[in-house]
């Protein structure tokens, strides 16, 4: 078996057929790894042809959709169904008996040994979820192709309804909390909110009457590294924890090969894992699951997507994304303030963002400071007549300052590529925050016009600060509701918000490729519309 850093490298992760088939993705593509240029108006013209003939996510089977089948929708949602439906206990085990759930507000405190083998119900109790509950997860009925973010499974745009399963506690659970050992683990970079979501899957368990929980230190790696211990979790011990940043357990990249894992699990009788990480650890948890079904053990295996990138499929938003916005205002504001205070002032500020410009772009709409906002979906050129320098040249002559916002994966086919990848098989990007703060003293100089040029790299600054309120709210549902996932049986699963309601989702389905911005979204055409900056191409 691999190691579980090759496991979640995107080589090794599920294969699916994506809807990014139409040629101005392929272009989009090609143009960011320096492949070919890009005729701005051959970009306009494929945008409004463009036409989706799938869903994200949607897997090779429904690549040969037959539009002139009466039945294809019907045939269609079948599949989506078959696909979103979530892997359940049962599924290896038949026979696995259920018991009524020790879940219950009303008992506000956890069980006692004296519910053991005799769980008190509450079917009175109108508080648990029915199985069959489901969200949609499309609302938007796009009448046409062309219309801005239209996401349409044929040329027509017809509406199909997709339902996926809906979040919370049920009435019948498959595991006796007293035979629980629950584990904890966080795994790739820090993200705000990491600890508030450790706290609330302790305070659940509890409240199901659950007494061995114990955390994971240091990622995957805790379950070899023999100089790591378990950490034993209460509430006592988490109680405040959610009131500063970072990771109770410690985060890292990589570790050892699945099937060490679970043997790992097996021997320490953990029964329930939660794992808190992106599309790579959720890569590596799926693995974990796959391991535990073919070895035919009674474990459930819950994610919790963790990314302040908020590029993780099929989600309104994934816990941090706020608190990066609202932490990123600051350095924006630094940067507006040098260079307006400035002659001929320029601030630049990089942004995290590998291959989605999320945090780039809602930070450039949010401070309303930004004049230029460069994200990896979007091409752009530096210089020539349409490049960002001679906007920049512009904003000087007419405004007398500029700020410029960046993500970390723009511009990667105008730097030097490193050919290097990080624990997790990641590629290490190249610093093009750095680039164009050089080119942009370089171009100044050689034109003769004195400009005073700042550079702010909050990188770091940004997710290893605490949760605000927002997305401490968010952490705290998502505990809850993995927890509620787990003991209602389901494992191989995530949990998410969809539509303003939580759903759980199957872990192939969000980690196919990152989510990205689409460059004919609205909510990119009203960042536009704040910085007023043309197409760089």
């Amino acid at each position: 078996m691999e190691t579980l850093s090759h496991a979640i490298t995107p080589s090794s992760s599920p294969k699916f057929t994506l809807p990014r088939n139409d040629n101005v993705s392929r272009r989009l593509l090609r143009y960011r790894h320096g492949f070919s240029s890009l005729n701005l108006r051959t970009l306009r013209s494929q945008r409004r042809s463009r036409v989706f003939s799938k869903v994200e996510c949607s897997q090779s089977s429904n690549n040969n959709i037959d539009f002139s089948d009466p039945d294809w929708k019907s045939k269609f949602q079948q599949d989506f169904e078959k696909r979103f439906n979530i892997p359940h206990i049962t599924d290896i085990f038949p026979d696995a008996h259920s018991f009524p759930s020790t879940f219950c507000l009303r008992m506000r405190t956890p069980v006692t040994e004296d519910f053991a083998e005799g769980y008190p119900s509450d079917e009175e109790w109108h508080g648990y979820i029915n199985n069959k509950d489901r969200v949609l997860l499309k609302v938007i009925h796009y009448s046409s192709p062309t219309s801005a973010g239209a996401e349409c499974i044929d040329p027509n745009c017809s509406w199909v309804e997709q339902w996926v399963h809906r979040a919370g506690p049920r009435e019948k659970i498959y595991f006796k909390p007293e035979e629980v050992k629950a584990a904890i683990v966080t795994c790739g970079g820090l993200c705000p909110g990491l600890n508030d979501v450790i706290r609330q899957i302790v305070i659940t368990l509890e409240i199901y009457g659950v007494k061995n929980i114990v955390g994971i230190p240091f990622g995957y790696r805790g379950f070899s590294d023999k100089d790591l211990s378990e950490m034993p979790l209460s509430r006592k011990v988490v109680q405040n924890i959610h009131l500063s940043g970072g990771s109770l357990l410690g985060v890292s990249r990589g570790g050892p090969p699945v099937s060490e894992i679970v043997t790992r699990m097996e021997e320490r009788g953990i029964n329930m894992l939660f794992v808190l990480g992106g599309n790579g650890t959720h890569a590596g948890a799926n693995a974990i699951h796959n391991e535990c079904r073919k070895r035919k053990l009674k474990v459930a295996v819950v994610g919790v997507p963790k990314t302040i990138d908020n590029d993780i499929l099929l989600m309104d938003k994934t816990f941090g994304f706020d608190t990066a916005v609202e932490e990123a205002q600051r350095a924006i504001n630094s940067a507006y303030i040098e260079a307006h205070s400035a002659y001929h002032g320029i601030g630049i500020v990089k942004l995290m963002g590998r291959s989605s410009g999320f945090i780039a772009m809602q930070s450039s709409l949010a401070s309303g400071q930004v004049d230029i906002c460069l994200i990896p979906e979007v091409p752009f050129h530096l210089h020539g007549p349409h490049g960002v320098l001679r906007h920049l040249k512009y904003l000087i002559e007419t405004k007398g300052s500029a700020v410029v916002c960046v993500a970390e994966g723009a511009g990667q086919n105008l730097v030097e590529k490193t050919n290097a990848t990080d624990a997790s098989g990641n590629i290490v990007l190249g610093d093009f925050g750095v680039h164009i703060q050089q080119e942009t003293k370089k171009y100044f100089k050689e034109i003769g016009i004195p400009a005073d040029v700042k550079y702010i790299d909050p990188t770091y600054m940004i997710r290893a600060c605490r949760a605000n309120a927002s997305d401490g709210i968010l952490c705290t549902v998502l505990g809850q509701n993995a927890v509620h996932g787990a003991f209602a049986g389901y494992s191989g699963i995530t949990v998410g918000i969809c539509n303003t309601h939580y759903v759980y989702f199957p872990i192939p389905e969000v980690i196919s490729h990152p989510r990205e911005v689409d460059p004919n979204s609205r909510m990119w055409h009203r960042c536009l519309t704040s910085t007023g900056q043309p197409d760089f191409v």
